[in-house]
């Protein structure tokens, strides 16, 4: 994890090749060119009440993504992870929940946040199952709540209390240890088994 800046534009450019899908539920890119993806960048800057992260897998070992903590209320213990974007290489990859994950832990016990919010559009059922995956609880959906690219979106809410925290912690914890993931690299427990 690393301060997302725009030095780091031309990896999430690249990591974005041919991957215009990733984009269909996103409020930006597809990206035609690094200058896209800058501007992008020092948009997120100019927000007060988010900060970003890039994503550079040991693995891959170039960026490949970056999420943010945003919508930050600290009068009401409240903040959202969003702003996921990850590149083809890393969704669906233990450093993808690696990620999610110290982000969660960083707002959760660094900042001490008792509201971990998650929200996304209400057709995305990968970003649904991932908040499900995570141990984020269903909320609700917000009728026709924002407008994104041109389109009325309906927004799926979801959320994880202080207490319920700790043991989805464990149990995502427990999912990305060693121990955890055979020798071709696959986990040989899912987090819903491991959740119990």
């Amino acid at each position: 994890m690393e301060p997302l800046t725009r030095r780091h534009a031309l990896e999430l450019f690249e990591a974005s090749q041919f991957a215009e899908d990733s984009f269909t539920y996103m409020s930006f890119g597809p990206w035609k060119s690094v200058a896209e993806v800058e501007a992008l960048i020092a948009g997120f800057y100019a927000d007060p009440l988010a900060a970003f992260w890039a994503v550079r897998p040991t693995t891959i070992g170039r960026v490949s993504g970056f999420l943010s903590l945003m919508n930050i209320e600290p009068k009401n213990a409240a903040i959202e992870l969003g702003n996921i974007w990850f590149g083809p290489e890393l969704r669906r990859t233990r450093a993808a929940t690696e990620a999610m994950f110290l982000m969660l832990r960083h707002a959760a016990e660094d900042l001490g946040y008792r509201r971990l919010v998650w929200k996304c559009n209400a057709l995305n059922e990968p970003s649904k199952r991932a908040a499900l995956r995570l141990g984020f609880s269903y909320e609700g959906t917000l009728r026709a709540h924002m407008v994104v690219k041109g389109r009325e979106r309906d927004t799926a809410m979801y959320a994880m209390l202080g207490h319920e925290w700790p043991q989805q912690r464990d149990a995502i914890l427990a999912w990305l240890d060693e121990a955890n993931f055979d020798a071709q690299g696959n986990a040989i427990k899912s987090l819903k088994e491991l959740r119990g």
